[in-house]
């Protein structure tokens, strides 16, 4: 099974009203900035889960 793409960079490709679109360099998915936020969000809360579990 492929590892998940983590977009460690990525570009605005457009913005629409009150919304931005973001294009990972790496995989080049395009999402919304907000939800670019809450995976770097979820990320951090793993990271801490996982130190608080050792």
């Amino acid at each position: 099974m492929a590892t998940a793409c983590r977009h460690p960079r990525v570009r605005i490709v457009s913005r629409h009203e009150d919304t931005e679109y973001v294009e990972c360099l790496e995989c080049g998915e395009v999402f919304d900035s907000e939800e670019f936020r809450d995976m770097e969000i979820e990320e951090v809360a793993e990271t801490e889960n996982a130190a608080e579990d050792n």
